[in-house]
């Protein structure tokens, strides 16, 4: 008996689409997460990028449960000492939605140059258009 062991060039790779309005954040991230990683597929290697291309649209309309768009904050430090800036879920969804979702699914990636390549096959837009129509990404719901 041998085990099949898929090689980074016979991965067959699909585009797809989901529309985040009225989702919820984390709920969503961890479903784009799994896609991105390939583990819906039967042939998910832990050590290979075996995902597939997603595209989300409507980022700016999800929605998250109790007293997080005060509470949760975002930190960036510009590595200038005592340079800290703090931004609340509200202001973020305000200001940079998108970056809200890629935060929430780079999280959920592996943390190396892995997580790196799985994380470039997402696209995130804030409105309900996207420039992705020539691969023909199927719809997909959660």
């Amino acid at each position: 008996m041998n085990t099949y062991m898929p090689s980074a060039a016979s991965i067959e790779r699909k585009w797809y689409v989901v529309d985040a309005t009225d989702m919820t954040l984390g709920r969503l991230a961890s479903e784009v997460a799994i896609i991105l990683r390939g583990k819906n597929k039967p042939t998910y290697t832990p050590f290979l990028d075996c995902g597939d291309y997603v595209i989300i649209v409507n980022c700016g309309k999800i929605k998250v449960t109790g007293k997080k768009m005060e509470n949760k904050i975002y930190f960036k430090h510009t590595d200038y000492p005592g340079n800290e800036k703090f931004a609340s879920l509200r202001e973020m969804m305000e200001k940079r939605p998108v970056k809200v979702i890629e935060h929430a699914v780079r999280g959920m990636l592996p943390q190396g140059t892995l997580g790196t390549h799985m994380f470039g096959k997402l696209f995130v837009y804030e409105g309900a258009e996207h420039n992705h129509a020539a691969q023909k990404p199927e719809e997909l719901k959660f």
